[in-house]
């Protein structure tokens, strides 16, 4: 198994060095416009706020699963997790707002020892879109997850799975041997309590990311591959597919160094800017909530620890009509949420 950039004490496991990267180069010189000077041109700078519609809650960085793309770096070494005290002041922001979609993510949110706790006491406030992200293998890790399907349906949670592809060889190689058959397993699981399937109104989405220095092909065209594929092998179904662009940060900014592929890979997104996909971006009616109350305007300038261009900066002193007078914290590594048909955490945005 691998080890996170953290464990390994590894330069880019220091967000300083990584913005470092993202700022000198190509965009220093010149070669490449920075992320400003491309929606200046394009007539939207700055990146602004509308309605916020989504709360996403990083209740914790460990993991069961060290996956080579992982922008959280996540691991079963990282003890970061949320307390009850957090969650919490997150509840009572949900009382107060007229957020409709909660987003739980992780490394593995459902190692978090008060998961269960936050999902029932989340459930009762009526969020219209209760999304759970998790790895799939969580389910098979331990005894004490094997009911996690039975209780998502009984909470009538959205389940969002990671699964790289169809096929076990690049699945295993960006997450590890074994993670395709168990993979396979929890979908086949989560089918029997009726996700994914007609009828049900539980929802089972999966995530695709690239397995290389590429950026995702039509995540359609990909769905119509998935749905066909994990049908015919395995039985398998699930509503829909998102495909997400590799972000240039963390485990996958160490990846594109190690492999000589950083200025090719940051090349292309910067050729695939698409200008229609600025105005839908996620940050722009989202706030992403660290482990310890931190706010951020998207999961990924959180892993950046690149908090919210606010007076207002922990869930604990929360105002929602502060925050929405604010300019989103831009860099390079945004260029990845533009390319092409534009990515965020639920799918291609134009």
């Amino acid at each position: 198994m691998l080890k996170s950039l953290h464990a390994k004490h590894s330069e880019l496991s220091k967000t300083e060095k990584q913005l470092e990267i993202l700022s000198t180069g190509m965009f220093q010189d010149g070669s490449l416009p920075t992320f400003a000077d491309k929606i200046k041109k394009a007539g939207t700078f700055p990146l602004q706020p509308r309605k916020l519609e989504i709360l996403q809650i990083n209740v914790g960085y460990m993991c069961n699963q060290v996956c080579a793309h992982c922008h959280v770096d996540a691991g079963p070494d990282r003890k970061e997790i949320m307390t009850v005290e957090t969650m919490q002041q997150i509840l009572e922001v949900l009382k107060t707002t007229e957020v409709n979609t909660l987003d739980l993510t992780g490394g593995a949110p459902e190692m978090n020892p008060d998961f269960r706790w936050f999902v029932e006491e989340a459930s009762k406030l009526g969020v219209k879109d209760f999304i759970v992200r998790s790895n799939l293998t969580i389910i098979l890790a331990n005894k004490k997850y094997h009911d996690l399907p039975e209780f998502f349906a009984k909470h009538n949670i959205h389940v969002i799975s990671s699964l790289p592809f169809y096929k076990r060889e690049k699945t295993d190689k960006q997450r590890g041997d074994g993670v395709f058959d168990k993979s396979i397993q929890a979908l086949q699981m989560l089918n029997k309590v009726g996700y994914g399937k007609e009828g049900t109104g539980l929802k089972l989405d999966l995530v695709y990311n690239p397995s290389g220095a590429f950026l995702p092909t039509d995540q359609k065209a990909l769905e119509h591959d998935f749905k066909k594929a994990l049908k015919e092998d395995f039985d398998i179904d699930f509503n829909s597919l998102f495909a997400i662009t590799n972000l240039p940060i963390s485990r996958f900014l160490d990846y594109l160094i190690a492999s000589d592929n950083y200025e090719d890979y940051m090349y292309a997104l910067v050729e695939a800017f698409n200008p229609a996909a600025v105005a839908n971006v996620m940050c722009t009616n989202t706030i992403s909530v660290s482990w310890d109350g931190w706010l951020y305007d998207c999961d990924f300038n959180q892993m950046l620890e690149l908090k919210v261009a606010s007076k207002i900066k922990h869930i604990s002193d929360f105002n929602q009509e502060v925050l929405q007078d604010r300019n989103i914290v831009i860099s390079q590594h945004c260029y990845g949420c533009t390319a092409g048909a534009g990515s965020s955490c639920q799918g291609t945005v134009v």
